[in-house]
């Protein structure tokens, strides 16, 4: 129902439009995407099955790397199956509840990818800094209470966002998204309403989470490094070193491709809508692609089993 040339009461269905600047060439980027994507869902589910099958994994590490596994999974998989009939089948509609839902398992899924990330780093500073009392304090259920804070700190979160979008806009000025999933500006921009408030929430929860998280993974990371140069042998040195290196290029590899995204999307004005979209695309794609291989090459557990399931 159009009220006015320019106004539309509460569009049932939206639009994404994929890569602006980029329509011609999209099915060849949905290429590479798509392969990713398989590769992901198949690293993902091997490592999930490696860690449930060798009963030498079932520790707080392997378990958090368990967790992050799922967290890639959905993550990937609640973005590419329509981008990719965006990109190949010009399947752009997508009704309003729909990606609301899918702005929501985005942002839930980025601040629970981000709270394994932090207890990860905790267990790995509690592993070397105090090695004697690991077991007792990281014991299985305190890395299931782990798991269930970080779910429902990232679902709270983000539920207001949902609701001050539903709830306060009922006008928007078009049903168009220049972008190739629901991300939460990009749906608030299209309101024709003072946005402020849901600008100060996003920007709060987005702070919230990277600024704890960050916080507390930089000190765990900085107290490692001090006792691991304190060591007395070399050897030990580089196996306590070895033990993080996975995880230290997950956590950069994901923040950096974060920041640049949440930076050029608010302060970018100058940076082309396309490479704005393309990273921020890649930013939610590339940690399931990588992160498989990052912890199947880096930990030899891992690597090992991989090579007595492949050769027995």
């Amino acid at each position: 129902m159009f009220l006015s040339n320019v106004t539309v009461f509460m569009p049932s269905v939206l639009t994404l439009i994929g890569i602006p600047g980029l329509e011609t060439v999209q099915s060849w980027i949905g290429i590479p995407f798509c392969a990713m994507y398989i590769l992901a869902m198949i690293g993902n589910s091997l490592l999930l099955f490696i860690i449930k099958s060798e009963p030498s994994l079932h520790e707080p590490m392997y378990i958090f790397i368990g967790m992050l596994g799922v967290t890639d999974i959905v993550l990937a998989s609640s973005i590419m199956p329509k981008m990719l009939g965006i990109f190949w089948f010009h399947a752009q509609e997508i009704y309003f509840d729909s990606c609301l839902l899918q702005m929501w398992l985005i942002h839930t899924f980025e601040c629970i990818e981000s709270g394994i990330l932090l207890a990860m780093a905790l267990d790995r500073y509690v592993a070397i800094c105090y090695p004697l009392r690991h077991t007792t304090i990281f014991t299985h259920k305190l890395v299931a209470q782990l798991g269930i804070v970080v779910v429902l700190r990232a679902a709270i979160l983000v539920a207001p966002c949902l609701v001050l979008i539903k709830y306060r806009f009922q006008f928007y000025h078009t049903r168009v998204i220049s972008h190739t999933y629901c991300e939460h500006m990009a749906i608030v921009k299209l309101a024709a309403g003072n946005i402020k408030i849901n600008k100060i929430y996003g920007l709060f929860v987005a702070f919230t989470v990277s600024g704890f998280d960050l916080t507390f993974i930089t000190f765990s990371y900085s107290q490692i490094f001090v006792t691991v140069f304190h060591l007395p042998q070399k050897e030990a040195r580089l196996k306590a070193f070895n033990t993080c290196v996975a995880h230290i290029c997950v956590f950069l590899q994901l923040y950096f491709l974060a920041f640049f995204s949440f930076f050029t999307h608010r302060f970018g004005s100058h940076i082309p809508p396309y490479i704005h979209i393309l990273f921020s695309s890649m930013y939610l794609l590339v940690p399931p692609f990588l992160n498989p291989l990052v912890y199947g090459v880096k930990t030899k557990q891992i690597r090992v089993s991989v090579v007595k399931m492949c050769f027995p």
